[in-house]
């Protein structure tokens, strides 16, 4: 891209095939990359030793992760040239949906067992190895993809100061509050000069620029009112939309709801969204990741079968009561 603009500092590392087959291997339950490996506890009295059951199975096989030496060094030596700890994510997604798994329930890691962690509970990962042109619309066989794991500088941003803006035929239609989770009292009371902010730093630094008209773009505005070009994203379905639908954005229609005279005559400005109070939070759409699957298909009603097999349960309980 051309012309200048702030960006996070962030290391691109090529992903070795064997470390993808190893992502994406369900067999394989010992994540690999840690620094140290744990250390074994050890008896401390011969009592103690002779309550420890040991198993005589010659069947049982031990797990054990495989190592990339020369792929986790290279890793290190850029979480450690990025300050100690980053942001990880392939070529498009980041494993949002498994914070939950980690210690620090955050996407925030120090070292590449922590990134394995996240990438082999994360079904968006998974979803960029397996099925990456699922929305694509024309003809053309898949191109042969070279993936990569993008590093990325970590920040303690503010999450009310996240944005997403949609951009259809190199116009800018649309920005979302990032965290619609939350309500944020300043973006309420600081929408328009939010919204001009935004659209001064398109126009100067990203608009027909990019390689292509329609695209997806994330920002971070300080409270100095400097803004950050966090992330680029596909304009479709792949990338959330936040505050808006894809009908909307695809569309144009009802973007903009019902909107003053005064609104009216800026028909060049985008549509902004926002959680206006308390009442019109949403819960995060990553909450349901943290539950096992089952409990997810009955609460939405995705499978039939399971609900049937659970109301089959109930029933029979019941008669036995």
């Amino acid at each position: 891209m051309r012309g200048s603009y702030q960006l996070s500092l962030c290391v691109i590392l090529p992903l070795p095939q064997n470390v993808k087959d190893y992502l994406l291997d369900d067999g394989t339950l010992v994540v690999s990359g840690r620094e140290e490996p744990p250390t074994p506890s050890h008896p401390d009295s011969d009592d103690e030793a002779e309550e420890i059951q040991w198993s005589d199975d010659e069947n049982t096989a031990t797990l054990t992760a495989p190592e990339f030496p020369e792929f986790t060094t290279k890793v290190q030596e850029a979480i450690n040239l990025l300050g100690g700890s980053v942001f990880p994510k392939l070529n498009w997604s980041a494993p949002r949906d498994a914070y939950w798994i980690a210690m620090n329930s955050s996407l925030k890691c120090r070292t590449l067992s922590d990134i394995f962690l996240l990438f082999k509970s994360s079904d968006f990962i998974t979803r960029d190895f397996t099925q990456p042109f699922i929305h694509c619309t024309d003809d053309s066989p898949d191109p042969c993809m070279e993936y990569e794991l993008v590093l990325r500088k970590w920040c303690e941003l503010i999450p009310g100061a996240e944005f997403r803006c949609f951009v259809k035929e190199n116009k800018l239609i649309g920005i979302s509050q990032r965290d619609y989770t939350q309500y944020y009292d300043h973006i309420s009371k600081q929408k328009e000069e939010i919204c001009r902010c935004i659209q001064d730093f398109f126009k100067k630094h990203i608009q027909y620029k990019f390689l292509d008209e329609d695209f997806v773009f994330d920002i971070y505005r300080d409270s100095r009112g400097k803004v950050w070009l966090i992330d680029f994203n596909p304009f479709g379905e792949v990338t959330d939309s936040l505050l808006f639908t894809w009908e909307e954005l695809v569309s144009g229609r009802n973007l903009k709801g019902e909107v003053s005279e005064a609104d009216a005559q800026e028909q060049d400005s985008p549509a902004f969204r926002c959680t206006d109070s308390e009442v019109t939070v949403q819960p995060s759409p990553y909450l349901s990741y943290g539950l096992p699957k089952d409990f997810v298909d009955l609460s939405t009603g995705e499978d039939a079968h399971k609900l049937i097999d659970f109301l089959k349960l109930q029933r029979n309980q019941q008669e036995e009561d």
